[in-house]
């Protein structure tokens, strides 16, 4: 299953880049976490979508957050192997 994202997301994130690697580690971690769940909101109709109604929507929601959270420790264990030396 292909997602389509719109231009309109598409600028939105390429606005947002600079902001998400700004030196305040707090806002930025604050703000990593509310896209996370912005995203989520985004990801959980497709879920839902895809099972033809038979889970729930909470369920939906909860896939899709694992999904994310599965996807962003994948990144980071990725990160520790290629530069073990910064970790």
């Amino acid at each position: 299953m292909k997602i389509r994202v719109s231009n309109e997301i598409r600028n939105l994130l390429t606005e947002l880049n600079p902001i998400l690697q700004s030196q305040d580690k707090n806002r930025s971690l604050a703000l990593k976490i509310f896209l996370a769940l912005c995203l989520n909101v985004v990801i959980s109709p497709a879920v839902l979508a895809a099972t033809g109604g038979t889970i729930t929507r909470t369920s939906a929601y909860a896939i899709g957050l694992l999904v994310l959270v599965t996807i962003g420790l994948a990144i980071y264990l990725m990160a520790v192997m290629l530069q073990p030396q910064r970790f």
